[in-house]
């Protein structure tokens, strides 16, 4: 697929199939993610495979749709306030990255913002100083949703003098 079709296809998987996902794909993929913009080198983002037993305690209503593989992605706090935005905003541009890499190849993902309460943080093991991403559902989609409507990006720019 061409980049511009990948961006436009790729969907928030709701239903995956039961197929294991190649972990080397995965690794090419974080190595993708990895690539992100992100000011002053600091690759802020860890990435956690969550197992068996770490998902069934975080009870996710749905169980990731199914999904094989359970990520959570976890950005470093900076030095400074700025910085700790700059890092949120860098791990954000790592996970479309691997996102969008891993649709490139048929394997779509479902995220989820679950990771930020202080339950879920500690069935994670987040450590202080660590915002939570996103805990993201990975595997081939069983099903691909159509895509909601969007507005227009014109109603979204501003054209300053």
């Amino acid at each position: 697929m061409k980049t511009l079709e990948v961006i436009l296809t790729r969907r928030n998987i709701k239903s995956f199939k039961s197929e294991p996902v190649n972990m080397e794909q995965m690794i090419k993929w974080l190595n993708a993610g990895a690539m992100a913009p992100n000011h002053r080198m600091t690759e802020p983002w860890e990435v956690y495979f969550v197992g068996e037993e770490t998902r069934e305690k975080l009870n996710h209503k749905t169980n990731f749709f199914g999904a094989p593989i359970v990520l959570t992605v976890l950005s470093k706090h900076g030095s400074t306030e700025v910085e700790t935005v700059e890092n949120a905003l860098a791990t954000a541009c790592f996970v479309q990255n691997f996102n969008l890499a891993a649709w490139a190849e048929g394997v779509g993902t479902f995220w989820s913002s679950m990771g930020n309460s202080a339950k879920n943080r500690e069935i994670l093991g987040v450590p202080e100083g660590y915002d939570v991403i996103g805990v993201f559902g990975v595997g081939y989609p069983e099903e691909i949703n159509e895509p909601k409507q969007r507005k227009s990006i014109q109603d979204k720019i501003k054209y300053l003098p």
